[in-house]
Order: structure tokens, then sequence, then C-alpha cells
């Protein structure tokens, strides 16, 4: 009797070729996440965890103590989750003042043919064209090659040109918090892989090519602040922060009725809207959550401004407070956009993304009030990812990890310990070009 054939093996039973681990650390939650690549370079997540936040106000640590053992009890859950151990992790940074610029440098090739060496070679002299003013640089990537003044040279190796240029995309931050953020995480007994740019790992799950190379705004509405990302040519070209977020619609719903926060947020979450409907005015939402109440029902303290005698709100009045608050919101993302050249003629797609994105109807609001076409942006949904997690908040953390195991070239990294050499021979005469293709072909011949 023949034996039937073994059964593929799944994804998750493939042998892993790299782990990687990714800390998002916001203002309302602290997530971790642990992903894998198989051999065959698909990724599947391991795990993941979170839990809300502490020591953390704005993208910047307030409370070192508290922010650390915050991360560590996220990174745990996530390990649990995966049942791996995780000692460093890819960490994202929203606040410490980002900066975004474009820097191009070309040198001479001749007309020749390029090789590896002048790609190396032009990478190391852009290392000079770097002037961070005194702030720390997180990324410094190149963006697209070009030949003769020609945009957009994925990969300019075999090519002839007479001269090759490129652009990088340089991204800063202040030096102070983004060590704050890296000492709270290594107070969590974890080493720091690296710090991305929250818009870049944001934009690293959400956007596509396409989106990016054509032209498309993303919009990362996190607690605290609200990040306005321009991208274009492949690259991120612009960027503004608006110190608003969701949690500013949270406090003036708490302001409004003179209630507690914590039930500020669970009414924006489970009955706030961004669309109004003629049913708001019918429908009557009780303040006190489950377990709030007293016998039958009855409310615990004071009653909320304009409740009735259960302590029940009229939905209409917490949405008007929404969406007041949306108004100004989007306006200041509005003008975020106007100033970067997002505006008019110029102006396309718009990604939603980060936590405040999840308040039902918000895509549909903000294209009525930018005028601009608007989606939510969302995580590839990958193997072994959550449900809850395939959702615009998660799009950073999940980034992170799409973002180290792309492994994208930084020009800091390029040349090192040769820079000295590159820099004694001159790039116009491709003096160095021609010494490394001679010791090549010794190489291969003797």
């Amino acid at each position: 009797m023949a034996s039937k054939a073994a059964p593929k093996p799944t994804a998750a039973q493939r042998r892993l070729a790299r782990t990687y681990a990714a800390v998002n650390i916001g203002s309302f939650r602290i997530s971790a996440m642990i992903m894998g690549e198989t051999e065959s370079g698909d990724l599947q997540v391991l795990g993941s965890g979170h839990r809300a936040s502490a020591g953390v106000k704005r993208g910047y640590v307030t409370d070192m103590a508290a922010a650390a053992h915050a991360i560590r009890d996220a990174v745990e859950r996530a390990e649990k989750a995966a049942n791996t151990p995780v000692r460093s992790v890819w960490i994202a940074c929203a606040g410490a003042g980002l900066a975004s610029h474009v820097v191009a440098v070309d040198i001479e090739i001749g007309g020749r043919r390029i090789e590896d060496e002048d790609v190396e070679a032009l990478l190391v002299e852009a290392q000079d064209m770097i002037q961070p003013d005194g702030r720390k640089v997180l990324h410094a990537q190149p963006a697209h090659y070009t030949l003769d003044g020609a945009h957009g040279v994925a990969n300019p190796r075999g090519l002839h040109a007479e001269r090759l240029g490129v652009d990088i995309h340089v991204m800063l931050a202040d030096g102070a918090p983004v060590r704050n953020l890296t000492e709270a995480v290594q107070n969590a007994h974890l080493e720091v892989e690296g710090v991305v740019a929250a818009p870049l790992a944001a934009g690293h799950a959400c956007l596509t090519p396409e989106e990016r190379e054509l032209g498309v705004a993303l919009v990362e509405i996190g607690a605290d602040i609200t990040n306005v990302a321009v991208f274009a040519g492949g690259m991120l070209l612009g960027l503004h922060a608006v110190p608003m977020g969701s949690g500013s619609i949270t406090d003036a719903i708490a302001s409004s009725f003179g209630i507690r926060r914590s039930q500020a947020e669970r009414l924006k979450c489970v009955a706030g809207s961004a669309i109004a409907s003629p049913a708001d005015h019918r429908e009557l939402i009780p303040v006190n959550g489950p377990g709030e109440g007293g016998e039958g029902g009855a409310p615990v303290g004071p009653l909320a401004r304009g409740a009735d005698d259960k302590n029940r709100i009229v939905r209409a009045e917490l949405i008007a407070v929404v969406t007041q608050q949306l108004g100004v919101l989007t306006g200041e993302i509005g003008k975020a956009l106007k100033t970067m050249g997002f505006a008019g003629a110029r102006a396309g797609q718009v990604v939603l993304t980060g936590g405040g994105a999840e308040l039902a109807g918000m895509a549909d609001f903000m294209q009525g009030a930018l005028g601009q076409p608007v989606r939510l942006g969302r995580p590839p949904q990958l193997t072994g990812m959550p449900e809850a997690h395939h959702a615009p908040g998660f799009a950073t953390l999940a980034g992170l990890c799409l973002y180290a195991a792309d492994d994208p070239v930084d020009i800091r990294a390029v040349g090192a310990g040769r820079a000295g050499v590159y820099r004694a021979f001159s790039r116009e005469s491709g003096l160095w070009a021609l010494v490394m293709r001679l010791f090549r072909a010794l190489k291969e011949y003797f």
C-alpha cells in the first residue's frame, strides 16, 4: 500500500531565517510585535502585545521609570504570545521635532559604464552633504538616482552616463528626546536595533510604491500629536506635526459633559462618530460603563451635564462635540498640506492612519473637509497577525517590522573605514573606480 505524501509544512512550521521585534511607544498605548522571516522570505507575525501607555506625552518620555516598566510589560506580552524571547527592538519616534529634507549630489563618470564602486563613491560623497546642525540624523537614505540629470533611476549599475547623481532623504530629530526614548528601552533590559521616524514606518505599512512615487499625503492621528507627511518621487518630501490628536476629542467630551476622562474615552469609542445622522437625536447613550452603575442600574456619583436621571446623554450632543473638534483638527491638517504644496491642482490621495483614524466615519469626514480623496491606511494582513491589529492604530508597529525586514540602505554605513581613502582620490577623474576595477581583475586572474 502506497504511503501518503507528507503534507507541506505550514508557514508557522518553516524554519525562520531571521526574527524582528518592534515597540511603538505612544502616548495612549505601548505595543510590541515579534515578526519572523522564513528562509523563503515569507513574513509572519509570531506574537504581539500591548498595554496602556505610561510616562509618555506627545511622543516624549516624561517619566523614565514608568515608561521603561510599560515597555517591558508590552514586550513580555509579545514574547509570551510568540514563545520567543527578544534582546533588541526597533522603535518609532513620533515627536522629537521630526524634520525631513532632500539632499542632491552628483559625481563625474565620463560616459563610461557605472560600476558598484561608482555608486559607493557617490554615496560616500553624499555623506559630506548631510548637515544636521546639531540635531540627530535618524535616516540618510538614497531615494533614487539620476543619470545626466534624468530622474527616477532605481539602479544605475551597468548603465552609461556623463554624471551620476542621487537624491538622499535625510530625517532629523532633536537629540535629547531620542536619547530618552532609547534609554527607556535600555532600562527595560532591551537593546535598540534602530530608531525609525514614525511617518516612515507607517508609510512602509500603509502606502503602495506607486502612491509614494506619484504623490500621497499620510496623516497619522495619534493621541496627542498628528503627523502630516507628504511623499512623492518615492521619498518623504515634507513633514509637519500638529499638536492635536484623538486625545483632544476625549478631553473635549470630558469637559463638555463634566465626566471623567475614562468615561469620555469609552463614549468616543463606543458611540462617537464623525458623521451625524437623523436618528442621533432619538438615541440615548449611558455615560456609565459596564459595572459603573449602582443597584438597578442607578448612576453612581454626579450626573453628566445634560443627562437624564439614568445618566444618559443624547447621542447627537456627543456627535456635535466630536465633529467640532474634528473641524479644528482638519483645519490644521489642511494648513499643513497647503504649506507643503499638497493642495489645489497638486493635491492627491490622503491616507489616514493611527489610532485616531479608527473613529467611525473619519475618512468620509476628512474627505468632505479637505476636498481630496481619503482612505484609511491599514497594515497588510500578514500570517499570524491578530485581526484586531489589522487596523490603522497598529500601522506604525507593523511598519517597524516591515522596515527592519526591508533593510534599507543608509549612506552613513557605506564605505565605513574607507571614507578617507575615497576622499583622497578625485571624483572628477574617476581614478578610484579605475583602481578598484584593476584590483578586481588582478583577483580574478591571479
